[in-house]
């Protein structure tokens, strides 16, 4: 679910945006995670904020998940990488339930809000709350809005493109997210400024 990933000469799945953003992710998510034991990531796209979290954070289990059609290149990662910690993708579709993992202590996901339809987003949010366990986390990167209002001119541009490419798709807004955590006992813990006006949004299971 990167849609800005493109494919190198060896069909291994690279973004440029990954590659931008996952040196910042990984110091929120080193003090985060510092506790937990296994993670779940929703949507791995091309693989590489997989390996470069697995390789920062040895002490936990990172799971990769995408749809089928996305495998292939988050496995060439992960075979390249050699990371003991690392596994190989479920197959995960969050609007198809049960999802095929359990024990899980923390989810992840990165640019994949706004891409998904909001009945979608809601599904995505329903299955975390009904697979973390009491204390887990949730960690959402991205674009969002708050009260309505975009964070830069450059997301407001991201956002008119996504709606021309599919009028389901959009940059969420943290009002709407936060309603939507909070009446599936998902508590706000830290919302962190990101590379290229993103956030880290987590949320604890309560």
């Amino acid at each position: 679910m990167v849609p800005e990933s493109i494919l190198s000469s060896h069909a291994k799945p690279y973004s440029q945006a990954c590659e931008n953003n996952k040196a910042a992710i990984l110091g929120c998510l080193v003090e985060h995670f510092a506790g937990v034991g296994r993670v779940l990531e929703i949507a791995s796209g091309s693989g590489q904020h997989a390996v470069h979290f697995a390789a920062g954070l040895p002490h936990l289990e990172w799971l990769t998940s995408d749809l089928d059609s996305n495998h292939a290149g988050i496995r060439a990662w992960i075979d390249e990488a050699g990371l003991d910690n690392l596994q190989p993708p479920l197959s995960l579709d969050v609007r198809q339930h049960p999802w095929p993992v359990t024990d899980i202590d923390a989810v992840y996901s990165a640019n994949c809000a706004h891409i998904m339809h909001w009945p979608v987003v809601i599904e995505m949010f329903q299955g975390v709350s009904q697979l973390l366990p009491t204390g887990g986390l949730f960690a959402l990167y991205g674009p969002f809005n708050y009260s309505g209002a975009y964070t830069s001119p450059g997301n407001a541009a991201f956002d008119a493109q996504l709606k021309a490419r599919d009028p389901g798709m959009g940059i969420r807004d943290w009002d709407d997210l936060s309603a939507l955590a909070d009446g599936l006992g998902l508590v706000p813990v830290a919302d962190h400024a990101m590379p290229a006006n993103n956030r880290l949004l987590v949320w604890q299971r309560a």
